[in-house]
């Protein structure tokens, strides 16, 4: 069953069936796999974690992509599972250039 989409799964998802309902999710889809891939290739630029920025990922991706939207980008290439442990301030993050 399609449907459209209009924040972050315009990039691809595909729909599971959790818990009794029926999620969308990008993970798993061709498209998503196909931007993680490029990405994976591209540069990326060492970027410190500045005051008032710490534990937040949409923050972060405010500052650096202009949309909180590409958090999850900031957390997946920085393998970071818990951003209020992990986001520090000082700390050197990889941010993948778009």
């Amino acid at each position: 069953m399609a449907k459209n989409y209009i924040n972050h799964y315009s990039i691809g998802f595909v729909e599971v069936f959790h818990k009794n309902k029926i999620l969308a999710t990008s993970l798993g889809s061709g498209s998503f796999e196909s931007y993680i891939n490029n990405l994976k290739n591209s540069a990326f630029d060492k970027r410190i974690i500045p005051a008032g920025y710490e534990h937040r990922a949409d923050l972060l991706s405010n500052l650096f992509y202009s949309t909180p939207t590409l958090d999850w980008m900031i957390l997946y290439f920085n393998n970071i599972k818990d951003p209020f442990n992990e986001l520090n301030v000082g700390d050197t993050i990889l941010i993948p250039r778009k």
